[in-house]
């Protein structure tokens, strides 16, 4: 079955501008142009348009979306069960924190008691998720499997008061770091403090402190753009700032 643009757009609940554009950027170009002057999309562009818009909802940005469909080797059937496996574990996070609003209405209805730890269930495995999703296979490639999991194990049992805890001090991470990036200085006071916090709010995740994971850490900040990207967002240079201060700190060498 063929689709008009309009038609198509419809029945995916996307818009036709956000279609066109898709054409412009080659990640999905119709089938063919018709007569008229109109596109035309097939059965193909449908289940395209259908990869996308998982992957969408999987929080990919389009040029990484381009890369995978466009790639020879792309499977549909593998990506089908990998969108599958994805939004299995996306619908027990929604069902964990619908539990635990739930749970907390009744709670405040006085008619169950909710301990602290179950407050915090549905968001300790919303950040075990995302870190996995962004940075894992980095970190187990550079960590391996057994640090990794211990440290997805450390957030699964932290309390109320570690919660509130590792939330403050990233906070203060970032005030510090970025006054401390104003001295230009990273073997300054302030600059120092900062790595020191940041020490402390890496203790919250890892089973272990050293210095040369410390020190490689900050290294990664610099040689992955999504890490620089996040450090760099207020003040480009904040993140070899910082990856400088905690070398310092630690007594590694670049």
């Amino acid at each position: 079955m063929e689709y008009t643009v309009q038609k198509l757009a419809q029945m995916a609940g996307v818009s036709t501008r956000t279609l066109r554009y898709y054409d412009e950027i080659g990640i999905l170009k119709p089938a063919r142009i018709n007569s008229s002057g109109y596109r035309v999309y097939s059965e193909k562009e449908v289940d395209r348009l259908q990869q996308i818009l998982f992957y969408k909802e999987l929080c990919i940005n389009l040029e990484n979306i381009n890369d995978i469909v466009t790639d020879p080797t792309f499977d549909e059937v593998t990506a089908l069960r990998e969108h599958h496996e994805k939004l299995l574990e996306k619908r027990e996070q929604l069902n964990l924190l619908i539990a635990n609003v739930n749970k907390t209405i009744a709670s405040k209805e006085r008619s169950i008691i909710m301990s602290d730890k179950e407050k915090f269930e549905g968001f300790k495995k919303k950040i075990i998720e995302d870190n996995e999703k962004k940075y894992g296979d980095e970190i187990r490639s550079k960590y391996g499997d057994v640090v990794v999991n211990k440290s997805n194990n450390k957030i699964k049992n932290m309390t109320q008061k570690e919660y509130d805890e590792v939330a403050t001090l990233a906070d203060e991470v970032i005030a510090t770091l970025n006054e401390a990036f104003e001295t230009g200085n990273p073997a300054g006071e302030l600059a120092q403090k900062a790595a020191d916090l940041h020490r402390q709010w890496l203790c919250f995740y890892w089973d272990g402190y050293s210095k040369e994971a410390h020190a490689g850490l900050a290294q990664m900040y610099v040689d992955d753009e999504r890490f620089t990207q996040y450090y760099d967002k207020e003040q480009p240079g904040t993140a070899e700032f910082l990856r400088d201060a905690i070398f310092i700190y630690t007594g590694m060498k670049k």
